[in-house]
């Protein structure tokens, strides 16, 4: 995908680390992690809540084949996606916290709203 960020890691890794990110923020509602990586967790957390508007069989598997927890795409099609039914995006809020003490990169929290 053109547009997306390489985050200084292999695609394979990348795309292991984003699933592993998108998982805990749907599962706990707020991961604290870079502003660059939050940016890319914030794209696909929002298209995976979008996805999950409509309960569908191909739906669920689209989530299953990128979310790690089967309890989590449960979370996401049962609790999470009925909140936001009246709502065309912007389901996620990122705040910048300031830099990390130990190589001073910018720091940020995403939450879902």
């Amino acid at each position: 995908m053109p547009g997306t960020r390489k985050l200084g890691r292999e695609t394979a890794h990348r795309t292991a680390m984003l699933r592993a990110l998108v998982t805990f923020l749907l599962e706990n509602g707020r991961i604290e992690t870079t502003v660059t990586r939050a940016k890319e967790v914030s794209a696909l957390t929002e298209k995976f809540i979008t996805i999950a508007k409509v309960e569908s069989l191909a739906n669920k598997r689209q989530a299953l084949a990128f979310i790690t927890k089967e309890d989590v795409v449960s979370k996401l099609f049962k609790e999470i996606a009925p909140k936001y039914m009246d709502k065309n995006g912007g389901y996620t809020r990122i705040t910048k916290i300031g830099p990390r003490r130990g190589d001073a990169a910018e720091m940020a929290v995403i939450e879902l709203i």
